[in-house]
């Protein structure tokens, strides 16, 4: 990883870093605001943050029920930092997480491109299942 580079779990971030990091990653829709981002952060089971100095370049959370499943969620690390290993703290940071408070299933979906990241980080495809998303009623594709 980069020199100077730290993850840390945070409570709370700049709402327009946060912002700038789902854009990097194509997953901002305009019409969002940032003013949910808080809640999203607060909402989360675990949230973490990549800071180089004061910047956040990478982020990543876990959405979980605290007990027995967790799932891994907008990881992301500006393009200009990644492949440096700071995708690689963030999974292991969110990883340590969950599994210090013993769940038992820990999953993600991971976009193409990724899966070999997620294989070195010891998850594997779930062989027989399908990830499905809720779409509007004249969307069923």
């Amino acid at each position: 990883m980069l020199s100077g580079i730290t993850v840390r779990t945070v409570g709370a971030w700049d709402a327009e870093e946060i912002v700038g990091l789902y854009r990097a990653g194509e997953w901002w829709k305009e019409e969002w605001t940032a003013d949910g981002i808080p809640a999203l952060i607060e909402g989360s089971f675990c949230f973490v943050v990549a800071v180089d100095d004061t910047r956040a370049v990478g982020m990543g959370r876990a959405i979980s029920d605290g007990c027995s499943d967790a799932y891994l969620q907008d990881i992301i690390v500006l393009p200009e930092y990644r492949g440096h290993g700071i995708g690689d703290a963030i999974v292991e940071a969110l990883v340590e997480f969950c599994t210090a408070r013993d769940l038992a299933w820990i999953g993600l979906i991971a976009q193409p491109g990724t899966v070999a990241f997620y294989r070195r980080h010891g998850f594997a495809r779930m062989t027989g299942h399908v990830p499905m998303l809720l779409k509007e009623e004249n969307d069923l594709s």
